[in-house]
This record gives C-alpha cells, sequence and structure tokens, in this order.
C-alpha cells in the first residue's frame, strides 16, 4: 500500500471516500470489491480517533433485548459472527459475567430468562463458522458457589450466583480498521492518510470531486468523482457546514464516550458487569443500573464505559484528571476489590460517538439507535453527497453494504451482490486458527521467541510472512525494540507497506508497542531511528517525532485543569466506545 498524491489527481474516481475510520474503510473495500473505482482520503492517520481506539468489543447484541429492538440484535448478531469468521485472527469469544442478587430485577431468574430468549433468536450465531475456537458458546446460569468460585470478592448475603454469556473481544482495533483499509488497497483503492479534504468541486448542484490537500507537502489538489462520502464520523457535521455552507439537519448528538487501560492484569478469563450510577431510560426491561465493564486484554485491565454529551471540538474530546479520578471513584464503588488508584492507569481513551436526542443536564442519557445515513440530493439538493455516520465498530461493514448499494444507484448502475461477508480481510484467510498457528511456528527465526512469533502471528494473521520476510533479509529486524514484544521489522514494515508516516502511527496504530501505556524512551528512540532511515527525516525531525508521542494524550495521563470536556453528566455504561488525538505534522522539507 503505497501513498500516491499525483495517482489521486490524475483520473475521475466513480467513489470518493472522506474519512479512514472503520465507517470509511468499510465502505471503501466494499465498494472496490463490487468493482468501482473508489479513492479513500483521511485528514490524518487511518482510525485515528474514533475506530482504532474503542472498547475491543464485538457485540452481539444482548443490550438490544431490553429494547425489544430485534433488528439491531439480528444485525449485531450477524456481523459479529461476520467478523469472528472474515478476520479470525483479530476477533475472538469473550466470555462475560453478571452477577446476580435476590430474585428481584437483580434476581437470576429474570436474567436467565432473558438470555434463554436471546439464545434463541441468536440460534445461527456460528452458522458457517468452521472453527470451532471462533464459535459464542450458548449462555448458561451459575449457582452462588460457582459465582464465589470465580469471583470470591462478590461474597454477599444476597448473592444469589450469575449468568455467563459471551460476545467478541478485538485483538487491536487499530490493526483491524487497518486491515479494512489494506482490503480496500489491495481491491485497487487509491489510498492517502493525512490528505485533507478543503472543499466540494461541483457542477451546479452536483458534486463532481473535492479539493484536497497534502498535509506532509502542504500542496493542493483536486480529485475528481461522481460520488463522494462523508465518513468523517464526529467531524461529518463540521466538515459538511464547512464544505457546502449548510447545517446538516437534524443536528446529530455525540457522546464523548470514555474508559481507561489498568497497568495490571485482571485475575479471570472472564469481563466482569458490575453496576454503574446511572440505568437506562428506553429499556422496556431492565436491571436497575447500566453495567460498567472489567475486562481481560493483553495482561492488562479495560475499564468502562462512561458518556457523555459532547458539543466542542471533536480533536479536544478527550480527559482531564477530574474526569478520570470520578470514574475511578465509580468503579471502586461497585466493585471495591479492585481498588484502582490513579496512578494504575496506562493509559486513557475518549472520543465521540452518534449519541441518543438528550435534554441538557439529564443523568440516565440515552444512547444511540442507529447509524444515520443522509442523501444530500433530497435533503440539501446536492446531488452526488452522502454522509454516514456510524454508531458501532461491529455494524461497520452491514452499514458499508447499505452505503455502497446507494452509490451503484447513483450512478445508475445495476446493484451488485456484496460479497464482503464472506471475502476474508487482509490477513484473515485462516480457516481453522489453531492449525495456522502450529504451521506458523514452523517458520519462527531462531533470534524470535516463541511467545514473541506467536504474538506476530496474532496480529498479522496470514500475512505475517510479510514481516519474515525483513527478518530475513536483514537479521537485525528479528530483535525486539527494548522493553517491548515489538518487532524491530514491525516498523520498517508499518513504513514501507502500510503508510506509516509518523512514529504516532507506529506506536498507536500499526504495532502494539503503545497497546500498554507509553513505551520505554529507547524503544522510542530506536523505532524513530527505523523510520527515519526509511522515510528521510533529518535529526529535527526525528526528535518532534519522538516528543509527540511522548506527549500523546492517550499514553499520558491528564494534569488537573488539562483538557476539554464540555458536556453535561457523564455517565457509565455499554461496551463499545471510541478515543484518538490527532497530532500535527511539520512539512516534509522542514526537519
Amino acid at each position: 500500500m503505497q501513498r500516491d498524491i499525483a495517482a489521486l489527481a490524475a483520473r475521475e474516481f466513480d467513489l470518493i471516500v472522506i474519512g479512514g475510520g472503520i465507517f470509511g474503510a468499510a465502505t471503501a473495500w466494499d465498494a472496490a470489491e463490487r468493482g468501482l473505482s473508489v479513492a479513500l482520503l483521511e485528514q490524518a492517520d487511518f482510525g485515528h480517533a474514533a475506530s482504532a481506539h474503542c472498547f475491543k468489543m464485538v457485540h452481539g447484541g444482548i443490550r438490544y433485548l431490553q429494547h425489544a429492538d430485534l433488528v439491531r440484535l439480528r444485525q449485531s448478531n450477524l456481523e459479529r459472527r461476520t467478523l469472528l469468521r472474515i478476520a479470525p485472527h483479530l476477533v475472538r469469544p469473550l466470555p462475560i459475567f453478571i452477577p446476580t442478587y435476590g430474585h428481584g430485577r437483580e434476581g437470576k431468574e429474570l436474567l436467565a430468562a432473558g438470555l434463554a430468549v436471546y439464545d434463541l433468536l441468536t440460534l445461527d450465531r456460528n452458522r458457517g463458522l468452521v472453527d470451532p475456537a471462533r464459535h459464542i458458546p450458548p449462555s448458561r446460569t451459575l449457582s452462588r458457589r460457582e459465582a464465589l468460585a470465580r469471583f470470591p470478592d462478590l461474597a454477599c448475603e444476597d448473592l444469589s450466583g450469575g449468568a455467563l454469556f459471551y460476545d467478541g473481544q478485538m485483538r487491536n482495533p487499530g490493526r483491524f480498521v487497518l486491515a479494512f483499509v489494506l482490503s480496500a488497497a489491495a481491491r485497487g483503492t487509491q489510498v492517502a492518510n493525512y490528505t485533507e479534504v478543503t472543499s466540494l468541486l461541483r457542477s451546479g448542484e452536483r458534486v463532481v470531486g473535492v479539493g484536497a490537500r497534502d498535509v506532509l507537502s502542504g500542496a493542493e489538489f483536486e480529485v475528481r468523482g461522481r460520488v463522494v462520502v462523508n465518513a468523517t464520523g464526529g467531524w461529518a457535521p463540521r466538515q459538511f457546514a464547512r464544505w457546502s455552507g449548510r447545517a446538516l439537519e437534524p443536528a446529530p448528538v455525540f457522546s464523548r464516550d470514555a474508559y481507561f487501560v489498568l497497568r495490571r492484569p485482571w485475575p479471570n478469563e472472564c469481563a466482569l458487569a458490575v453496576a454503574g450510577a446511572t440505568r437506562d431510560p428506553d429499556a422496556f426491561v431492565s436491571r436497575s443500573a447500566r453495567h460498567l465493564f472489567l475486562v481481560p486484554w493483553r495482561g492488562c485491565t479495560l475499564v468502562g464505559v462512561w458518556h457523555a454529551v459532547y458539543e466542542g471540538d471533536p480533536a479536544a474530546a478527550c480527559l482531564r484528571e477530574e474526569d478520570l479520578r470520578s470514574f475511578l471513584e465509580e468503579i471502586n464503588g461497585a466493585y471495591p476489590a479492585l481498588g484502582a488508584r490513579f496512578e494504575d492507569i496506562a493509559s486513557t481513551h475518549a472520543g465521540l460517538v452518534l449519541f441518543g436526542d438528550n435534554q441538557p443536564g439529564t443523568v440516565h442519557l440515552s444512547y444511540g439507535k442507529r447509524s444515520r445515513f443522509v442523501d444530500h440530493a433530497k435533503s440539501d439538493g446536492l446531488d452526488g453527497l452522502l454522509t454516514l455516520i456510524g454508531v458501532r465498530f461491529t455494524t461497520a461493514r452491514l452499514e458499508a453494504e447499505k452505503a455502497v448499494n446507494c452509490v451503484f444507484r447513483k450512478l445508475a448502475r445495476p446493484v451488485p451482490p456484496c460479497r464482503t461477508a464472506a471475502t476474508p480481510l487482509f490477513g484473515g484467510d485462516i480457516p481453522v486458527f489453531a492449525d495456522f498457528l502450529r504451521g506458523g511456528r514452523e517458520e519462527r527465526p531462531a533470534a524470535v521467541t516463541p511467545e514473541i512469533w506467536e504474538n506476530l502471528l496474532e496480529i498479522y494473521g496470514s500475512r505475517y510472512r510479510d514481516v519474515l520476510a525483513l527478518c530475513q533479509q536483514d537479521a537485525a529486524l528479528s530483535a525486539t525494540l527494548p522493553g517491548s514484544a515489538v518487532l524491530r521489522a514491525e516498523v520498517l514494515h508499518a513504513a514501507r507497506c502500510e503508510m506509516a508516516q509518523t512514529l504516532s502511527d507506529v506506536v498507536l496504530r500499526r504495532s502494539e508497542l503503545g497497546a500498554e501505556g507509553l513505551p520505554e524512551p529507547k524503544a522510542l528512540e530506536v523505532a524513530a531511528d527505523i523510520l527515519a532511515a526509511e522515510l528521510g527525516w533529518g535529526e529535527a525531525r526525528r526528535r518532534r517525532e519522538i516528543e509527540a508521542v511522548s506527549a500523546e494524550p492517550t499514553l499520558c495521563l491528564p494534569l488537573a485543569g488539562v483538557g476539554v470536556s464540555s458536556s453535561a453528566t457523564a455517565v457509565s455504561g455499554g461496551a463499545e466506545s471510541v478515543a484518538g488525538s490527532t497530532t500535527s505534522l511539520p512539512r516534509e522539507g522542514t526537519s
């Protein structure tokens, strides 16, 4: 995957997709898979904001049962199954335990009845999944004794047992987004990160392309396209207003969703759902409070999710120390055995998702119900422009399918069948994952430990040989970066084959160097050396790149009073959120 600005300006495309998060990437992949010529433009890096920093859950829709929303439940179940099939290296089942108390709304009887209905509605949850390790087991209830065997700290007089159900967990959302982008590029999509769309090109009231700026060089150019999809998420309303001079109506409401990572392992294979401080006002049948989740992930513990209505600059949707301390107080109150301290937090995540309609000051907030899709020919008289604002990572592929169907109708072409539900993502051509791991172990370089090699297989899937080839060309690249499990070859591969333009791209989205917090200074130095040699950075640029990662909000705890939080009341609940920040880049030649 190569960044070629000249190729973007040299032709007219059937479709221009603006926004390289999961919804834009999925749209580009589907369109290219169905034979359209596609350009994918992203103003920063792919997945830099919402998608690549989600709470790492792939939902089967169990929460929608409370809302009697069977359509969303079925869609989520089918899309979870799809992601387990097309990206088995990046998604796996996750057991989740919910304790029960007494015999009322918090009791086992009501929860067992709900789970039985859910299992019935998702009987096809494993249909077509060849790999038994990727199957979602049926839910089941646990006795008080079984519950205490798993979580002894839940001991109390009212504990009656609990329920165990399964959802999916992503290993690495950043690489998940990248897999969609790489899949699109492999089908011929012209892809470019750090490419800002500055205007819409029009012929009368028809959109015929976009004006763009190369953020790296400052060069301005035009990209011609017959249909344009605005898939910029939390930026979409502002971008539409900037390009058209009109407001997106009705105005979308966004939530600043937030969670954090504790630098300590969760001592259980099961995630734990505990009662937060708020309830769901839209549920027909509900327990007394929304859940917060404590989730095992790569030797750490994920804690979240909190929500707050947000009306500020999307790029400024970050957390302050007072936010984090409030979150800690709530989760420690809900599960005192956690005993989490501010100093235990390894990284923080906050960003925007489409939310429900809520009045200012509302405590028990309404979640977003549906993704937003706008045909501006109908709403604004701008033919050729579509806006897609998604709600959940899990259903991005499905929402992209609907958008691409509309694109074909705009092009006055027959709508061919969508194939992305059955086509493995880049690196996902793996029928049975255990067999794949066994075969891949035979190719492990002697200098790489078995644990690190298995990590590589799980991250890159069937494309691991792309990294292996670099290790074979230069044995020094088989060494890991200091204090990490990331091979030096991964850094070079990110720059050479995955369009990484900055050190932050590598640390946060291409590798797992920043997965557990800020890397060791020496690791950043070595990674920056590799990138400088490959990308031609001077010493000043190299130093700025290291400083940018060291100041990255996701990896560094905020200081008191620092950050923007323009919202009403933060609330708990849910299990799929977003995060991210944008790093300013110098123009090439200024190092």
